[in-house]
C-alpha cells in the first residue's frame, strides 16, 4: 500500500480572495449627460423649490415663511380660475385632438387611400410651422376688425362670427392647438402602425374579418402604448397652455386676462408684478400636478396593456 505525501507548506499554492473590480470607464460615458441634467433640469429646479419657500415683505427682506406661500396659492381664486380652465381644455381638446390624429393615421395605413404619402405630409405640415407664426396666423384670421373673420361678417350682415367673446376664446385656443398637434400625434400612430406584423392581417383575412373588425381587433390593441404616450405629451401640453393666449391676449385684452391660465399667472406675477416667490409656488404647484396626472395615465395605461 502506497501513500502520497503531501507538499511541503513551501510548494503549496496560496489561493488569494478575488475581490471584484467594478469598473469606473462607464461613468465617462454618463458624465457629459449627467453633468448638463443636474445644470439645466436638477438646478433649476432645486432653486425654485428655494425661492417657493421664502417671502418679500416690507420688513425684514426676503425672510423664510416655510409653506405659507402654498398655503396662499391653495386659496387664491387665480390660481383656481386659470386651473379649471385648462382642466376643461384638457378634458374637451385633447379626446378629440387625438381621434383626429387616430382616424387620419387609420385613414393613411390603409390600403384603400390614394396618394397616403402626400396626405401624411399636409397632415403633417401644420406641426413644422413655428409657434409664434401660428398663433399669429389665426390671430390674424380670428380679427373681427379684418381678416376672414371680418370678411365672413360682411357677408352675412353682422357680427355673428366672434372668436375672441369669453364663451369663445378657449375653443378658438383649442383650434389652433388641435390645428398644430393632429399631425404630430398622427405620426407617432402611424409609426406604431406599421409595426403590426403582417401575419396578424392575413389571420384576420382568413377568418372572414372585415375592415372595421381588424381596426377595432388588431390595429387599435396595437397602437395603446402610442396612444398613452400622446397622452401624457397632450396631458403635460395643455397644463403648460402659454404661448396661445399670451400672444393673442393684445387681440381680446377684455376676454384674456393675465391669469387666463396657471402658465401665465406665474409668469405676470414674477416679470410684471416683480412676486418671484410667489411664482415659484404656482409652477411648483403645476408640475406636481402635471406629474401626477402624467403617471397616473401611465400606470392605467400600462395595466391595460399587460391585461
Amino acid at each position: 500500500m502506497t501513500t502520497t505525501a503531501a507538499p511541503p507548506p513551501a510548494l503549496r499554492t496560496p489561493r488569494r480572495k478575488r475581490r471584484a473590480r467594478i469598473d469606473d470607464r462607464g461613468w465617462l460615458f454618463v458624465a457629459p449627460f449627467a453633468l448638463v441634467f443636474a445644470l439645466v433640469f436638477l438646478a433649476p429646479l432645486a432653486y425654485s423649490v428655494y425661492l417657493s419657500l421664502f417671502r418679500d415683505q416690507l420688513i425684514g427682506g426676503n425672510a423664510f415663511v416655510g409653506f405659507e406661500n402654498y398655503v396662499t396659492a391653495f386659496g387664491d381664486p387665480k390660481f383656481w380660475d386659470g386651473f379649471g380652465r385648462v382642466a376643461v381644455f384638457l378634458v374637451v381638446q385633447v379626446p378629440v385632438m387625438l381621434l383626429l390624429a387616430l382616424a387620419a393615421a387609420l385613414a393613411i395605413d390603409s390600403a384603400r387611400l390614394h396618394a397616403a404619402g402626400f396626405y401624411r405630409i399636409v397632415i403633417f405640415l401644420p406641426y413644422a410651422v413655428p409657434a409664434v407664426v401660428a398663433v399669429l396666423m389665426w390671430g390674424y384670421i380670428y380679427g373681427d376688425q379684418f381678416g376672414l373673420t371680418r370678411n365672413l361678417n360682411d357677408l352675412l350682415g353682422g357680427q355673428f362670427v366672434q372668436p375672441f367673446l369669453p364663451e369663445w376664446m378657449l375653443l378658438s385656443i383649442g383650434n389652433i392647438v388641435t390645428w398644430q398637434f393632429v399631425g404630430y400625434n398622427m405620426l407617432i400612430f402611424y409609426s406604431s402602425l406599421k409595426t403590426i406584423p403582417n401575419e396578424l392581417y392575413e389571420a384576420a383575412s382568413i377568418d372572414g374579418a372585415g375592415a372595421w373588425r381588424t381596426i377595432f381587433s388588431i390595429k387599435i390593441p396595437a397602437v395603446r402604448g402610442a396612444i398613452v404616450i400622446a397622452t401624457i405629451f397632450s396631458i403635460i401640453g395643455s397644463f403648460q397652455l402659454f404661448n396661445e393666449p399670451n400672444i393673442l391676449k393684445p387681440l381680446a385684452p377684455n376676454t384674456i386676462s393675465t391669469f387666463f391660465t396657471p402658465n401665465m399667472y406665474a409668469y405676470n406675477l414674477s416679470f410684471a408684478g416683480q412676486q418671484y416667490n410667489y411664482a415659484a409656488t404656482i409652477a411648483i404647484i403645476m408640475g406636481v400636478i402635471t406629474a401626477v396626472i402624467a403617471y397616473v395615465v401611465q400606470l392605467r395605461g400600462s395595466r391595460q396593456e399587460a391585461r
